[in-house]
């Protein structure tokens, strides 16, 4: 006979809210968990009112999701206090007795959203669930049992209203991921560079990458590895190629403001080894992505990248104008190549062309891209036959640029005759032609403001002269 599926309510994190729904459809499929919608959430809210077939699956959920706060199976909800105090007494006995029997220690917590209450009208908030047949003893520290009460006053902190637009009340099953945030923080890591990537937004790349126990990851672009480190958190075996020697090597410009130099330690090894990671770590590499050196048969299992857009870091890729670029004998040995610019169209059509070749058939590529917001559309991302676009989330980054994290997941065997498709709009050339628009629109509209006050000066002096 099928166990009926319960009800649990999924309480998010309010932050980085656009990756919620990526995040949870990449491990909902790497999970292999079922999950149905009770009502269809709203992005701004930070809860889902769902289904699952078992609180296995909860659980299971909840040990890789870094944008879950807790998991409850809920018991009641309501738009109103007394509405939920209805429909508590209304659930069904025998589901909630065998956690409210005399050997269960058991506490109820009170939490509010966007509004405070005093630790007294949380105990009066406590004491109104006196009714619930509850025979063991409270125990606020271990408790075999933690019930949950929530009240929910929108997003908006400075202007709540006066009672709460829902309420929930639940058992407690299990905490998100969200305490690696913390473990990972870029602050105590031992060697970062100008753009490595915050723990929770690499933690999430991971996820939607679907990555598991035993997976081979690369990224292409690693500079200080922080893509290498949520992957390897995970269980992935990973390697890393960059072009930038002095970023590898740990030579850089320090990029806390409190360094000096760099430790001699410093490396994407040390990260590593700093978070016990070190057997899942193979090595990084010095290449130019656009030279392909790797074997045609080898295959990975998630790409997981943060490409330069030539902003911050430079686009380049190996080579010269110059028509003589013969290097003699004696020079071999400590020749350094010459680089020129590597355009984010050639870039992106290499990513995804080396993805199409490399990754095995439902292996997934993450990456982020940058565009201008007023020049976006959808039908110009980057694209390839053998690679099917499953999510694309965008972060604002200013008024007028942002950038958007693309999911693809490979659908087909390779076919060398399929090409990576789409020109892409250049965002490095784009991006300083609009800087410099905008600093001529700043200079003359600052020189139309001291002509106004000059004008405004003389009149107001003339006007003094004719009194007088």
């Amino acid at each position: 006979m099928n166990t009926p599926w319960r009800t649990y309510l999924l309480w998010f994190a309010q932050e980085n809210v656009q990756f919620r729904f990526a995040e949870m459809n990449s491990l909902l499929s790497l999970l292999n968990i079922q999950m149905k919608f009770i009502q269809k959430p709203k992005d701004i809210e930070p809860y889902w009112i769902v289904e699952f077939a078992s609180e296995k699956d909860v659980r299971l959920l909840a040990s890789r999701a870094v944008s879950l706060r807790s998991c409850l199976e809920l018991w009641a909800h309501g738009k109103s206090i007394p509405d939920l105090h209805e429909k508590l007494k209304l659930y069904p006995h025998h589901l909630m007795a065998p956690y409210l029997q005399p050997d269960k220690s058991f506490k109820i917590e009170v939490e509010t959203f966007c509004k405070h209450f005093t630790q007294k009208e949380k105990v009066d908030k406590i004491e109104s669930f006196n009714y619930l047949p509850v025979m063991g003893p409270v125990d606020l520290r271990k408790p075999d049992v933690t019930l949950q009460y929530i009240e929910y006053y929108g997003i908006i902190s400075n202007d709540p209203p006066d009672l709460p637009y829902d309420v929930f009340f639940g058992r407690w099953i299990a905490n998100g991921l969200r305490q690696l945030i913390q473990k990972l923080s870029l602050k105590t890591r031992k060697f970062i560079g100008n753009t490595s990537m915050d723990a929770q937004l690499s933690l999430l790349m991971a996820n939607q990458a679907g990555v598991k126990e035993g997976d081979i990851v690369l990224d292409p672009f690693v500079g200080s590895g922080s893509l290498l480190v949520a992957a390897a958190q995970f269980g992935a075996y990973v390697f890393g190629t960059d072009i930038d020697y002095l970023m590898l090597h740990a030579r850089t410009r320090p990029s806390r403001i409190t360094q000096k130099e760099r430790e001699k330690d410093e490396s994407i090894k040390a990260n590593m080894k700093q978070y016990n990671l070190e057997n899942r770590y193979l090595d990084v590499l010095v290449n130019d992505f656009s030279v392909s050196f790797w074997r045609s048969n080898i295959e990975l299992d998630a790409i997981i990248t943060d490409p330069p857009y030539g902003i911050r870091e430079s686009t380049e890729r190996v080579g010269t104008a110059k028509e003589c670029n013969a290097v003699k004998e004696e020079h071999l040995s400590t020749h350094i190549p010459a680089k020129t610019e590597y355009g984010i169209s050639s870039l992106y059509s290499d990513l995804l062309s080396f993805s199409a070749k490399h990754l095995r058939v439902g292996g997934r590529l993450v990456c982020w891209f940058p565009v201008f917001r007023e020049d976006y559309d959808e039908n110009y991302l980057p694209s390839h036959p053998c690679l099917e676009l499953v999510a694309n989330n965008e972060q604002t980054l200013t008024k007028v640029t942002s950038r958007h994290l693309l999911t693809y997941k490979k659908t087909e065997t390779f076919n060398p005759l399929h090409t990576a498709q789409n020109e892409i709009m250049d965002f490095r050339e784009r991006y300083y032609t609009a800087r410099e628009e905008t600093r001529k629109e700043r200079r003359t509209r600052e020189t139309k403001i001291r002509q106004e006050n000059r004008l405004r000066h003389e009149k107001e002096t003339h006007d003094k002269t004719n009194i007088s």
